[in-house]
């Protein structure tokens, strides 16, 4: 069975997106690379923006070569969320764009 992939060879199933939402400060992009690097998932796409005081953070990130169960690296993340005072989400790809689809 042929598998679907995306630019750069990685498997739609295997892509997330990752929003982190907050109030800034320092760390926040570091904290988070870190864990995903801990976790073995690669950022493929990352945009940032800060509007006022409020820092918003989406990634596409491959979790082809996670060691973890999915809904272990959530609750990881979410975890991490709340240590650095943020919101941290994690989608499945597909999931996001259904639902962002009008």
């Amino acid at each position: 069975m042929a598998q679907t992939k995306t630019k750069g060879n990685t498997d739609i199933e295997n892509q997330v997106i990752i929003t982190v939402a907050g109030k800034d400060k320092v760390g926040i992009v570091a904290g988070v690379s870190n864990c995903l690097a801990k976790h073995n998932v690669n950022i493929e796409d990352i945009k940032q923006t800060i509007m006022q005081d409020n820092f918003v953070m989406m990634m596409l990130c491959d979790i082809g070569n996670l060691k973890i169960t999915f809904k272990n690296f959530k609750d990881a993340m979410a975890l991490l969320g709340k240590e650095l005072g943020m919101e941290i989400w994690v989608q499945k790809k597909d999931i996001f764009d259904k639902m962002h689809t009008i």
